[in-house]
């Protein structure tokens, strides 16, 4: 049976709602974040027919790593694209603040174009957390082991009881004496002859 024949309709549902929603908001800051990239491209002297390369390269490289950053979780290597995300990342948000401040447009703009890089960021994440969670196999409900009962041995008789712990016979030490200290025995008085001889 697959995992997705054991999960619930209104489960997928859900994952699938989610799926569908994080790819909008993420196309939605990556358009705007491309946007603002190609046009700092542009004041930056890049052709105009090549300007929209530079989107592709930053944006493009968030999306490629977080993908890689989930599919290596287990993996030494995915400390190094844990630094390229990093990289791109501010790369994107710091172009993003660029091209508000060198439009002109103040420190207000710099702040609300921080929105879209970091959306497209979290969104990536988010999307891909959630198809690796799709594809994640289920475990298997753990199953508790039923304690082992002793066979009862050729040299005891066994018992009957519904209960067994009724058949375990308690163990009894015999009272304790006192003792009484060692004493030597007393001499017996000799009685004293009578008669003559």
């Amino acid at each position: 049976m697959s995992t997705a024949d054991q999960q619930p309709q209104s489960v997928r549902w859900a994952r699938w709602s989610a799926v569908l929603v994080v790819s909008v908001i993420g196309l939605a800051a990556f358009v705007l974040s491309f946007a603002a990239l190609r046009d700092l491209a542009v004041m930056a002297h890049t052709p105009t027919h090549l300007a929209w390369l530079f989107p592709v390269i930053v944006d493009g490289t968030i999306i490629q790593a977080t993908i890689a950053v989930l599919a290596l979780a287990d993996s030494p290597e995915r400390s190094f694209f844990t630094r390229v995300l990093i990289a791109g990342a501010t790369v994107s948000i710091g172009g993003n603040i660029a091209h508000a401040l060198a439009s002109g447009h103040g420190a207000g703009a710099a702040i609300l174009a921080v929105i879209a890089p970091a959306a497209l960021l979290l969104d990536t994440h988010g999307l891909a957390v959630l198809l690796r969670a799709r594809n994640a196999p289920t475990a298997e409900p753990a199953t508790v082991p039923e304690p082992a009962v002793p066979e009862p041995s050729s040299t005891t008789a066994p018992t009957h009881s519904p209960n067994p712990l009724a058949s375990i016979q308690p163990i009894t030490v015999p009272p304790v004496r006192a003792v009484q200290p060692f004493q030597p025995p007393r001499p017996t008085p000799v009685a004293a002859p009578t008669g003559s001889y």
